[in-house]
């Protein structure tokens, strides 16, 4: 499936980049990829750690958040 291969051809896809809303979007496109049972098992493979860097990038952001609301708490 095209869309699945489209994610993953730029390295990392400037992950970095992506914002939480976004992030959490691309992943659930993924997942229902993956169930559909359509992809070969190279864009299974590719998707998987397309989806593994972004729950790690998800992960990163709230953190940063939660960091963001504690300074906040103590002003």
């Amino acid at each position: 499936m095209p869309t699945a291969k489209t994610s993953t051809d730029n390295p990392k896809n400037s992950i970095e980049t992506v914002n939480y809303e976004k992030a959490v979007s691309e992943l659930e496109k993924l997942i229902a990829d993956m169930e559909s049972g359509k992809l070969s098992l190279e864009e299974t493979l590719s998707s998987y750690k397309r989806g593994s860097e972004l729950i790690k990038h998800c992960q990163s952001l709230l953190v940063q958040v939660e960091q963001q609301i504690k300074i906040s708490e103590e002003n």
